[in-house]
């Protein structure tokens, strides 16, 4: 695997003040107010319409709050920033897409040239190492149709890499894939953290999200952000979960529904009183 490349230190955090986010009329996430650090791993966990696929699009600027702020290095988040890549699962990906692995990881180059202008060397070094870092560089003239799902899912988080944002979204990026492409996404992961980058990753695993830096628990609402012991508790989890979870003695055992992957379900009907 490639070295990945250093970003400026420090980079920039991702803050929410009190922010509300809302599909049409259903509001996903209400009066969420966090700070996620540079150089760290945040999971975004909870149950299936927590909000967890909304936050994302808010923090990539695709979603604006209804009320409320979410900025990326003290500036609103806003679409076509270039300090933040948007990893989406690779099911969203349409199975007769005609294009090759090399031009949808070259499509991470797009937030700094353009789709028109030409590459220059520095665009396809960054291409090369992506493609490298997430072992599809084999693929590389494949059409991204032909790929099983742990592929499509490397050839996308290569896509972000691509991109070299210092933030980096990724929306259940391990979720249903093979051994080699869960252990190599992971790796990148802590990669991109060790090179001082923010990653914010959902996830349904409280294994994953007890390996990250810092957790936010979600239920239409934050109910408890920070370092994973002071998140993962039977009682935070509990009130997340509500009756999907059983304590046995010390441990916890989770009891969720199967993932999702529209983001248009995590929207959740609106508190009693809630204005638009």
């Amino acid at each position: 695997m490639a070295t990945p490349l250093p970003v400026a230190s420090p980079g920039p955090s991702v803050t929410a003040r009190e922010a509300t986010l809302a599909h049409g009329s259903h509001v996903a996430l209400r009066d969420a107010s966090f700070e996620l650090e540079p150089g760290t791993v945040a999971a975004v966990i909870g149950p299936n319409g927590s909000g967890k696929s909304t936050l994302l699009h808010g923090i990539a600027g695709l979603m604006r709050p209804l009320r409320g702020r979410i900025e990326v290095g003290g500036r609103s988040a806003r679409v076509g920033v270039s300090d933040v890549a948007y990893v989406l699962q690779s099911t969203r990906i349409h199975e007769h897409l005609p294009v090759t692995v090399k031009e949808v990881v070259t499509m991470g180059r797009y937030a700094h040239r353009g789709p028109f202008r030409p590459l220059r060397r520095s665009d396809r070094a960054s291409v090369d190492e992506a493609l490298d870092r997430l072992g599809v560089s084999d693929l590389s003239s494949r059409q991204i149709r032909e790929l099983s799902g742990g592929q499509r899912q490397r050839v996308l988080v290569a896509q972000g890499l691509a991109q070299d944002a210092p933030v980096l979204l990724l929306d259940e990026p391990v979720t249903g894939l093979d051994l080699v492409s869960q252990r190599t996404i992971l790796e990148v992961i802590g990669a991109e953290r060790d090179a001082g980058r923010l990653v914010v990753m959902t996830t349904h695993d409280l294994g994953e999200a007890a390996h990250a830096d810092q957790v936010l628990l979600l239920a239409g609402h934050i109910v408890a952000a920070g370092p994973p012991g002071e998140v993962l508790t039977a009682e935070h989890l509990a009130t997340a979960y509500r009756q999907r979870v059983i304590r046995l003695d010390d441990n916890v055992l989770m009891l969720d529904d199967t993932p999702h992957h529209d983001p248009d379900e995590d929207a959740v009907h609106p508190h009693p009183g809630h204005t638009h």
